[in-house]
């Protein structure tokens, strides 16, 4: 049935308000600077801007209005049954009671399709580089932008600028959809405070300088706290003009190694430097602390600055393979060790599963357990990157399309279905579906990466719920119901 049905993206939408189209001012500089923020990290899960605008160049032409009305939906000629589709989120809502979100980038959310299918289909959107260390930090990754002082637990310290105009931009397009739709609002995922990937190097040096040493723990304490308190004080604080806006904040990502099923190290590939501008592999915060340190006072300060009913998580890929899972969950139980009220202890909320599968692994059966697993420790567990690598001989031609489609239909389907098995179990919760992208040409997986989840073969994919055509697919019809 899903082949046949079509997606109407004709609805009559609210034109943005003047606060809405200032938040786009920096169109043209962002997509520069953020091709020169990704020109060294590879990041395994992350759509890049730079990535996202390559896809770009081949996708159909997007719509830069954000308006369209009734009428033209009716000159187009539009079947009535291709304009009615099934509500995604309400469907999920339903049958599983949690949150269905979607991730973008401030490029795909000026594509005008993309916005429509986000605010018709999803109630929650990650972003996916803006709320990212080098985002930032101005995407200055070869050079600390500058720096000024400010003041820590009664310390004046020297600290980097900040730039936060990427993710403002974004979170005024979502507030103003938010304002004129409060019966339809859509939450944030903030993503990501800690993260080996995707920082600058110079974050972790004397004077902000990668030519110098590394500082010492005491010193790189310092600049963890001022930084958690900085980012969630600015946008989930008493006085943010965002506040209310987070539901919840990743505050690790990606700390537990596919070689050694522990920690992640700052020697996980030999072969990248670190004194590169940032690295995919190797971590900079495990060459400072040799432990996990950094990763329970990440917990400890996330704690102490965000508000009580802002979650906080920890998030990681290849989270199905059983080698790896038991280092997170060793990670997730020395958290859960440190526990206490704000300013005392550690607090996470749920674990993140990347969810970044092929057509075959994880198995429906592992998927389940690894759940469960998980909902052990934290109780809580979240599907927060879903999507879908091609099968090896997917050409990605018109006549394969069909095919794949469909294989693809009864992949999500049994990956739904036992992820329904597990919440209906004693302990778990599943409290959140998010697709890492919206419409296939976006999709981070469209660039070749040899990092965990990623596309190794460089052939064209197609993992998400809506084609190129902006168009459900059939994997869209298994999360409805039907």
């Amino acid at each position: 049935m899903g082949m046949k049905k079509k997606l109407a993206f004709w609805t009559a939408f609210i034109l943005l308000t003047g606060t809405i189209l200032g938040g786009c001012r920096n169109a043209a500089a962002s997509a520069e600077e953020a091709e020169t923020a990704d020109k060294t990290a590879p990041a395994n899960e992350t759509v890049s801007a730079r990535e996202a605008d390559s896809a770009a160049e081949t996708a159909p032409a997007a719509e830069t209005v954000f308006a369209e009305t009734a009428a033209e939906a009716k000159e187009s000629g539009m079947s009535e049954e291709e304009s009615e589709v099934p509500v995604l989120k309400d469907a999920v809502q339903k049958a599983m009671g949690c949150r269905i979100g979607a991730e973008a980038t401030q490029f795909e959310m000026r594509d005008k399709k993309v916005w429509d299918i986000i605010t018709t289909h999803f109630n929650a959107l990650t972003f996916g580089n803006e709320l990212k260390p080098d985002a930032l930090f101005g995407y200055s990754n070869g050079k600390c932008p500058g720096t000024q002082e400010d003041e820590l637990n009664g310390e004046t310290i020297l600290v980097p600028k900040m730039d936060f105009s990427r993710a403002e931009s974004m979170l005024d397009q979502v507030m103003g959809w938010n304002q004129n739709h409060p019966d339809e609002k859509i939450m944030v995922r903030g993503h990501v405070l800690v993260w080996h990937s995707q920082t600058p190097e110079w974050f972790f040096h004397v004077d902000y300088d990668k030519s110098k040493d590394y500082v010492d723990k005491d010193t790189m304490n310092k600049r963890l706290e001022w930084y958690i308190r900085t980012v969630l004080t600015h946008f989930t604080g008493e006085d943010s003009r965002y506040k209310g806006m987070f539901y919840g904040w990743d505050v690790v990502n990606e700390a537990v190694s596919d070689n050694t099923g522990t920690y992640r190290s700052d020697r996980e590939n030999p072969d990248e430097p670190l004194s590169q501008d940032t690295h995919g592999s190797n971590s900079s915060w495990w060459k400072v602390y040799q432990s996990n340190e950094y990763i329970l006072n990440a917990f400890l300060y996330a704690n102490k600055y965000a508000p009580a009913d802002l979650e906080l998580y920890y998030n990681d890929y290849n989270e199905c393979s059983f080698h790896k899972q038991r280092g997170i969950l060793a990670l997730l139980e020395a958290v859960r060790a440190l526990e206490g009220a704000p300013g005392e202890g550690t607090r996470i909320d749920a674990m993140g599963m990347q969810g970044h599968y092929n057509m075959s692994s994880p198995s429906w059966n592992d998927f389940e357990t690894s759940i469960e697993r998980y909902a052990k420790v934290v109780g809580n567990v979240q599907i927060t990157e879903f999507d879908m690598r091609a099968s090896e001989g997917y050409d990605g031609s018109e006549a394969s399309k069909e095919e794949e489609y469909e294989k693809q239909a009864e992949r999500y389907r049994m990956l739904y279905w036992a992820m329904q098995q597990a919440n209906a179990k004693e302990g778990v919760n599943v409290t959140g579906i998010t697709f890492w992208g919206t419409v296939d040409h976006y999709s981070w997986l469209q660039s070749r990466s040899n990092i965990g989840g990623g596309n190794t073969t460089g052939l064209t994919q197609c993992p998400l719920l809506f084609d190129d055509a902006y168009r459900p697919k059939p994997a869209f019809y298994q999360f409805i119901g039907e």
